[in-house]
């Protein structure tokens, strides 16, 4: 007999899964998650989800390609290949923010896109639920709930009868 995955259930309102979501929350699941067909207000707020780290992971770029930039022609300018052009100076920050503002944003975009994929665990080519008809479904028109066999709390009984209990229509078991 193959392991249980998880239990996955449907709902059709958008009011519904909002209630299920703060239940699912309160009753200490985390490792669960809701799949919808369009993107719902508030959401993530009921689910408990918080605030992502990929602001401070973008200033690290922004800090990394503004560093690089004013490091890079101090020394080229000051240091490395020292000539007066124009009565300036050697290193004159004034002169440098058209680059400076170019690598910080570059900074910016690389970093948010190797953060994005690092928190997002991307590439994954493979959802333990991507073969069930019911989580085809979050596709059209049926918001899904999946709580993963992995969580501390799981036993596949339990958890579906809750699952009907919030309200949920076709809960199952998916076996990996």
């Amino acid at each position: 007999m193959s392991t249980p995955a998880g239990v996955i259930g449907e709902f059709k309102d958008v009011n519904v899964i909002m209630t299920a979501a703060q239940k699912i929350n309160e009753a200490g699941y985390r490792k669960w998650d809701i799949h919808t067909p369009y993107p719902v207000h508030g959401l993530d707020k009921a689910m408990g989800i918080k605030r992502s780290i990929i602001t401070y992971i973008s200033f690290l770029g922004l800090c990394g390609g503004l560093s690089t930039a004013l490091g890079l022609q101090w020394w080229t300018g000051a240091v490395d290949y020292k000539l007066n052009i124009g009565g300036k100076g050697l290193f004159d920050w004034q002169f440098s923010i058209p680059i400076d503002f170019e690598l910080s944003i570059l900074g910016t975009a690389i970093m948010t896109v190797i953060g994005l994929f690092g928190l997002c665990q991307l590439p994954t080519w493979y959802n333990r639920y991507q073969n069930d008809e019911s989580f085809k479904k979050a596709t059209d028109d049926t918001f899904v709930v999946t709580i993963d066999s992995d969580d501390d709390r799981f036993s596949a009984e339990q958890t579906a009868t809750f699952l009907k209990g919030l309200g949920a229509q076709n809960v199952h078991t998916v076996t990996a």
